[in-house]
């Protein structure tokens, strides 16, 4: 297998092709209206929005600082902008429940009309009513009225006094009521002279006495009767009286709102109950009560007079009753009250017939609002109670609003995780959210997308507003988007940090007092970023440097190899080489993973270990039990190891523990091996090699050192300029391997060698050593266990005699 050429320096770094970059600053470029490379997504997008069956809601994933609430905002607003304008909703007081507000819609814009017009009518009523009461027509009623009961009153007394009279019966008044006395000549005969009356004349006057005070009692009973009829035609006089004075505003109303019959019932409603309530109008010093006149007002829960088209509300906090609305308490005189004034919209309100934006992550980190959300969503109406009352965690009584009738687009954003997740565990989020909007982290890289994306990053500049950009600055920022999107062939689709970059290239343009962002400002914004975060990546080769950490850039070395890891922390990542070793002996076919058994390798490394292990089997005793005791390591390894990108240097140092035969210490390896020896793809290439070679940097400079990696990571390769310089200047050599033959010629200088038609190695090569070593591994073993059965047998025959 012949040996891979050493990668130049156009393999691992694309350049952005200046002659691609038809302008000289950004300023010439157009805006792009919508970021290109997202197509599978805007059309998501486009048919989410759009479709009006019921649980046609979005969930929009993809990766944080995508850009993805910008464009669902921009495509929502270009298709609300085409609907209609939602209505509006207002509470009313019910007259017949009330704790039951009632719910009225209008058409937008009159909402607010419709609450000054009651305002208005409230007010007027305060001032007009009274000023009713005190009127001389009324007060004249009044005292008509009560003069005619007076007047009944007096003419029942007066019969009964005539009636006495004629009897010689005085009706005397007394403070405690009406009594009779006998009378002769028109004077009250004295009790002395009613003593000397006869038994019969005594018995003619106490009968009639007896008659009369039956009378005047009958006539005293007819009192409260009087009374009452009194108060229900005063009543009647003040429901008169008010309807007379409501005429005029409420049938100016009446037919002001004729168009929407829910008004005018509410009308009628209200002219009943001021009608009901006339009395309480009659205080000319305090007015009518307050609480009285807030029933006639309007709680506007929506007012779309502004909007312009339907709405796109985004809720930056969406809990309960941001979402669903909630019902406001006062405190007074150390008690809490409320009324469906307090009543107040959520999200859910304000984008009915248009559209809302929620982050996922946080709908669920709110306590029940994801219930809430679906519940609202399958009911298709707004419900607004107080959570305590829902979860019967209070059963004090309050208000219990009509429910308004639901149409809305809801949109989720989220990452892929939580969608997957929600997929799986939740059965009702399929039901609920049909459409998937799947943003991609990258796009392609080609002759016909430099100048689109040029236009993207003139977009972004011109948002931020940061100075234009020349075309060199253009160039470096693509190419630094194909280095986060690790990946010659691409560009990152993570808007986010871009418009950092742009915004901190801007500011280093203002340090140096330069009119335009150039390529220098957008690199030492690069240089910056970088150097920020590089405080564990530096005390790291500060113990590399120190020895603390023991790694070897030079030299020769059997059963050590250098691999390549790479380090995440936060935003940050960074590469660092890790001493693998090995060791080999005979025994029963047993590769021990010390990274598995001190339960610090992860499962993803023990099934590498596990390959690794088959891959010697099959390749070196095919027809026999391998003979092998062997151990692999990670050196100064305190933490977890995960992952199958070091099975490559694992095998090498393994065989190199097995063959006896040193590796070069100078080349670090990375890679991922399949069972057949073939070399597979790994992450992070770039951050490796750039690890090793900060390490070889400090280490007494570069010089012949090098790195391996897969083949197939060469176009993910997109490296800082200082290893470029190095591999321009023949310091530093990448290699870019397909087999693990390949790996150990490179590492040992010797030929791997390829076996023949009966499975033996050429003499001398490298293979051929490891299977030399693992046969006589295998004689020891025959030997051990020679020994160990005629033990057996010895003591079998002594057992015997």
């Amino acid at each position: 297998m012949a040996l891979p050429d050493a990668l130049t320096e156009d393999r691992i770094y694309h350049r952005c092709p200046l002659d691609k970059l038809d302008f000289e600053t950004t300023e010439s470029l157009e805006d792009l209206a919508l970021p290109f490379g997202q197509d599978r997504a805007l059309r998501a997008l486009e048919f989410g929005a759009s479709m009006k069956a019921q649980g046609f809601n979005l969930f929009v994933l993809g990766p944080s600082g995508a850009g993805k609430h910008e464009l669902v905002r921009r495509v929502l607003a270009s298709h609300a902008a085409e609907k209609p304008v939602p209505s509006d909703w207002c509470h009313v007081f019910n007259f017949q429940q009330s704790d039951k507000p009632g719910a009225i819609e209008l058409p937008p814009g009159e909402g607010r009309i419709f609450k000054a017009d009651m305002s208005e009518l409230a007010n007027e009523l305060k001032s007009t009513i009274p000023a009713t009461f005190e009127s001389e027509e009324y007060q004249a009623r009044i005292q008509e009225l009560q003069e005619e009961v007076t007047r009944r009153q007096q003419q029942g007394l007066s019969a009964i006094q005539e009636e006495a009279n004629a009897n010689n019966i005085a009706m005397l008044t007394t403070p405690a009521g009406f009594t009779f006395a006998p009378m002769r000549n028109g004077e009250v005969i004295e009790p002395e002279e009613y003593k000397t009356f006869s038994d019969e004349e005594k018995e003619l006057v106490e009968s009639k006495v007896e008659d009369l005070q039956k009378k005047l009692q009958q006539a005293i009973q007819q009192v409260p009767r009087l009374r009452k009829e009194v108060r229900e035609r005063v009543h009647a006089l003040n429901e008169e009286m008010v309807q007379l004075t409501l005429g005029g505003p409420m049938g100016e109303l009446r037919e002001k709102w004729a168009h929407v019959p829910a008004v005018v019932a509410h009308l009628d409603a209200v002219r009943e109950d001021v009608v009901e309530h006339a009395e309480a109008f009659q205080d000319t010093e305090n007015g009518a009560p307050a609480g009285l006149l807030n029933r006639y007002r309007v709680n506007l829960l929506v007012d779309n007079a502004e909007t312009r088209g339907a709405p796109v509300i985004y809720e930056d906090l969406p809990n309960h009753q941001h979402l669903a609305g909630q019902i406001e308490h006062r405190a007074h005189q150390g008690n809490l009250y409320t009324d469906f004034t307090l009543i107040r919209a959520g999200s859910l309100h304000r984008a009915n017939g248009g559209y809302l934006i929620l982050d996922a992550r946080r709908v669920l980190s709110q306590p029940m609002a994801w219930e809430s959300l679906k519940r609202i969503l399958f009911s298709g109406e707004i419900r607004i109670e107080s959570l305590e009352r829902l979860y019967g965690l209070a059963t004090t009584v309050s208000q219990q609003p009509e429910p308004i009738p639901l149409s809305v687009k809801v949109v989720l954003l989220g990452d892929r995780m939580l969608y997957y997740l929600l997929s799986h565990y939740d059965p009702d989020f399929l039901d609920l959210f049909k459409v998937e909007a799947d943003f991609e982290d990258d796009m392609e890289r080609d002759e016909a997308s430099y100048l689109l994306y040029a236009r993207m990053i003139a977009t972004m500049a011109r948002s931020a507003g940061v100075r234009t950009l020349d075309r060199e600055a253009v160039a470096r920022l693509i190419e630094h988007a194909s280095r986060l999107a690790s990946d010659q062939n691409k560009l990152t689709a993570h808007d986010r940090v871009l418009k950092d970059l742009l915004t901190e290239s801007d500011h280093w343009a203002g340090v140096a007092n330069s009119p335009q962002v150039c390529a220098s400002h957008v690199q030492q914004a690069i240089d910056e970023r970088d150097y920020r975060a590089s405080r564990v990546r530096e005390r790291s080769l500060e113990q590399i440097r120190r020895g603390v950490v023991m790694i070897a850039t030079q030299g020769e070395q059997v059963g050590q190899v250098n691999g390549l890891s790479v380090l995440q922390l936060g935003a940050t990542r960074f590469g660092q080489p890790t001493r693998i070793t090995a060791t080999a002996r005979p025994g029963k076919g047993q590769v021990v993973d010390i990274e598995r058994e001190a339960k610090l390798g992860g499962p993803i490394h023990s099934k590498a270990v596990m390959i690794l292990s088959r891959f010697l089997a099959n390749r070196y005793a095919p027809m026999n039990e391998l003979s092998l005791s062997a151990s692999l390591a990670f050196e100064q390894s305190y933490g977890g190891v995960e992952g199958d990108s070091a099975s490559v240097a694992e095998t090498c140092v393994l065989l190199s523990a097995i063959a006896g035969v040193p590796l070069k210490q100078s080349l670090a390896v990375t890679g991922s091996m399949n069972q057949h020896g073939e070399v597979q793809a790994v992450g992070g290439v770039n951050e490796k090699i750039e690890g090793f070679f900060n390490v070889c940097r400090q280490d007494g400079g570069v010089n012949s050192q090098g790195a391996l990696l897969p083949a197939s990571n060469v176009e993910h390769l997109m490296l800082n300029e200082s290893v470029r310089e190095a591999v321009q200047d023949g310091r530093f050599s990448i290699y870019p391997v397909t087999h693990i033959d390949q790996a150990i010629e490179l590492l040992t200088g010797l030929e791997p060698g390829q076996p023949d038609a009966d499975g033996v190695f050429p003499e001398g090569s490298f293979n051929r050593r490891v299977a030399d070593r693992l046969a006589a591994f295998a004689e020891v073993g025959k030997s051990k266990d020679k020994d160990t059965g005629q033990d057996n047998g010895n003591g079998g025959h002594n057992g015997q005699s």
